[in-house]
């Protein structure tokens, strides 16, 4: 970012010597900073709202430019999983055991109507799951169908001042 002083986005305070300065910062909030600006998201995209989900990566939107650089395949290099469309009772135990093999800390972000409820799906089929949320715990709900990618990118940010204010949740 042009024009960006480090002093404005690092947690901590520079106090001047006759060499130049010492920056001066609590260990969390530097580990906190850290996380909060290289979030590696693994994709679970089981429909429509998959479609949204990649073009937010796309050079229109272009999600790099805030830290999520690298979209992984691999729950064992990711640390927030973008779940993006409906989930089936099938699909259930895939996406419980993605999570379970992600590296603590970890964060979910649950876009579109079907992952957060189940959608419209939800009363017309005994298969679909009524939100993510009923499998692992969510961080940040997405709401829309399918949601803007502008929307995901709010949640992402939103998911990165989370991280940034320490602010965790119970992992179970």
């Amino acid at each position: 970012m042009a024009g960006t002083n480090l002093q404005d986005s690092f947690p901590g305070s520079v106090h001047p010597t006759a060499d130049g300065g010492i920056m001066l910062s609590k260990l969390d909030d530097i580990i906190n900073w850290a996380r909060s600006n290289s979030l590696w998201p693994l994709t679970f995209a089981t429909s429509c709202c998959g479609i949204e989900m990649m073009a937010t990566a796309s050079a229109k939107y272009d999600f790099s430019r805030f830290g999520f650089e690298v979209a992984r395949a691999t729950p064992r290099q990711a640390d927030v999983i973008i779940i993006a469309g409906t989930i089936v009772n099938k699909m259930a135990p895939v996406l419980k055991r993605l999570y379970d093999q992600m590296a603590d800390p970890k964060y979910v972000i649950a876009m579109g109507a079907c992952a957060i409820s189940g959608g419209p799906f939800f009363y017309n089929t005994y298969s679909v799951v009524k939100g993510a949320d009923h499998i692992i715990p969510v961080d940040v709900y997405v709401a829309g169908c399918p949601p803007r990618p502008e929307a995901l990118l709010h949640a992402l940010l939103s998911l990165q001042e989370k991280i940034k204010r320490g602010e965790t949740r119970e992992q179970g």
